[in-house]
Formats: C-alpha cells, sequence, structure tokens
C-alpha cells in the first residue's frame, strides 16, 4: 500500500503577494481615480441610509432587495442591456414589493424570506444561460472597481443625490416615524407613503452599492458602519456623522487597499467593516464597565 502523499503546504508568500503587492501604485491611483470618488459617494449615501435602516430595523430588507438587485443586473448582461439599469430596476422593484406588502414587521420579514430565495435563484439562472466573460458573472456577486468609468460615475453621482436630496427633504418627519410610528401616525404622518419613500431611496442606494461591493457583501456599507456607530453614541446626528466616517474608511480604504492587490475589493471592504464594528463593541463594553 503505497503511502499517503501529503497534502501541499499553504504558500504564504503567494498568498501575501496576492494581498499586498502595490506594483506601480501610484499609477494605478491616478488610473483608477473614477473608482476611488465612486467610493467616495458610495460611502456618503451607504452611511446616510444605512442610519435609517437600522433605525427602521431593515437590515434583513436590505439583503432581500441585493438579491433582486442582483436578479436585474444579471437578466441585463444576459440580454445586453445596461448592468446599472438592470440592477436599479430589480432592486427599486424589491423595494416596492416590501413596502407595500411588508408593512408591519412580521409580515416584511415573511416578504423579504419569499424574495430573496427567488431573486437568487433568477440571478443565477440567468447568469448560467450568459455565455460571455465569467469575470463578469463573479463581478456582480463580490463587486469589481476597474469598471467605473466618467459616464458611470457621472450616473452614481446623480443617482446619489437624488437619494441625498429625497432623505434631507423627509428627515425630521423619517426621524419621527422611525423612532415611533404609532405616535407619528396618531400626529397624522403619513407613515405609510415615508416608509414607501423610504424604501424607494433603499432601492437605488441598493443599487449603487452592488457596483462596487457586489450582491452578498452589500450588508457591509449600509448595515455594519450604522451598527457600529450606534454602538458608541445615542445622538442622532452624531450617529449619521459616524456613521458616514465609517463607511468612506472601508470603502475609500478597501479601494486603495484592493489597488494594491489582486484580490476583489469585497474582502478589503468586509474586512475594515468589521474591524470597525468589533473596535466599536470594545469601547462599547468598556464604557458600559466604567
Amino acid at each position: 500500500m503505497s503511502p499517503a502523499v501529503p497534502a501541499a503546504a499553504l504558500d504564504w508568500d503567494r498568498v501575501l503577494s496576492s494581498v499586498f503587492v502595490f506594483e506601480n501604485y501610484g499609477e494605478l491611483v491616478t488610473l483608477l481615480s473614477s473608482s476611488i470618488w465612486a467610493g467616495a459617494l458610495l460611502g456618503l449615501v451607504g452611511g446616510v441610509v444605512g442610519t435609517f435602516v437600522m433605525m427602521r430595523d431593515l437590515a434583513f430588507s436590505v439583503h432581500g432587495i441585493a438579491e433582486l438587485s442582483f436578479a436585474g443586473a444579471a437578466a441585463a448582461l444576459l440580454v445586453g442591456a445596461d448592468v446599472v439599469t438592470g440592477s436599479l430596476l430589480g432592486s427599486v422593484l424589491a423595494a416596492l414589493i416590501m413596502a407595500v406588502m411588508g408593512l408591519r414587521a412580521r409580515e416584511s420579514n415573511s416578504v423579504v424570506g419569499v424574495l430573496m430565495p427567488f431573486g437568487l435563484g433568477l440571478g443565477i439562472l440567468f447568469l448560467s444561460l450568459y455565455q460571455g466573460r465569467s469575470a463578469n458573472k463573479f463581478s456582480l456577486l463580490t463587486g469589481q472597481i476597474v469598471s467605473v468609468d466618467t459616464v458611470q460615475l457621472t450616473e452614481m453621482a446623480v443617482l446619489s443625490a437624488v437619494v441625498l436630496a429625497g432623505l434631507v427633504a423627509m428627515w425630521r418627519p423619517l426621524t419621527f416615524a422611525s423612532a415611533d410610528p404609532v405616535v407619528a401616525r396618531a400626529k397624522g404622518l403619513p407613515v405609510r407613503g415615508l416608509s414607501v419613500a423610504f424604501m424607494v431611496l433603499l432601492g437605488i442606494a441598493v443599487a449603487l452599492s452592488v457596483q462596487i461591493v457586489g450582491a452578498l457583501l452589500v450588508l457591509a456599507l449600509l448595515i455594519t458602519p450604522a451598527a457600529a456607530a450606534m454602538n458608541l453614541t445615542a445622538s442622532p446626528a452624531r450617529i449619521v456623522v459616524l456613521s458616514v466616517v465609517f463607511a468612506e474608511l472601508a470603502m475609500v480604504g478597501g479601494i486603495l487597499l484592493a489597488l494594491g492587490g489582486s484580490l476583489p475589493i469585497s474582502p478589503y471592504v468586509t474586512t475594515i467593516s468589521f474591524v470597525i464594528w468589533i473596535l466599536s463593541r470594545a469601547a462599547s463594553a468598556v464604557r458600559s464597565s466604567r
């Protein structure tokens, strides 16, 4: 009986060379400056939107919207249409369905639980039928940074402005309705209309995020920074500011690190977001113990 062949040892030099290369780094930063600006825009939008996502307990809904955004992008990729448009249509459609059908928490969770596997299944179907480059398929799930050109950056800037302007326009009533919907309804605020409007803005934000971090890891941008901010303060204004700062650190820092390696952007963004959240939890625990 021949002896078993030992498994090959992990080549740590090769691993580190994949994570950190930094060859011709200055040229890459200049060449992909549009991607860096896109990341900065997403950090701003994600930090602000994520605050209301956490206030309204919609973390699960974000994942559901991302799955249908992925399905819409995959469908557009299959038929040769604009992937951004397909992603946007899928996100907004999912957001409207959740807003109209899932008005109560239990109903909302049920609707999201139904839509998530449906959207993921559709996306996998469309990608399996797509005969183009495999890198295009992979980027829809894990994100990419090299595909943002000036035209796409302009589109992202316009959509980001729409989301931020919409949130500013309904900031006070939306904050009230998010904190105490029962009292807000008794005061005559259009709670249902605010919910639908916010879900549409959330759908746009998810579609923007999917382009960079991918459908599977969008929570790292729209959930983790706001969650970390809430660990550090209870002030609504400070939560928004810290959430934006943390999202910018994750997005821009993740892009700058990804430019120096050969891995997708998503591992860097998710790792930075997770480290920030861990540190915020530790700081919160220390403060509580005192």
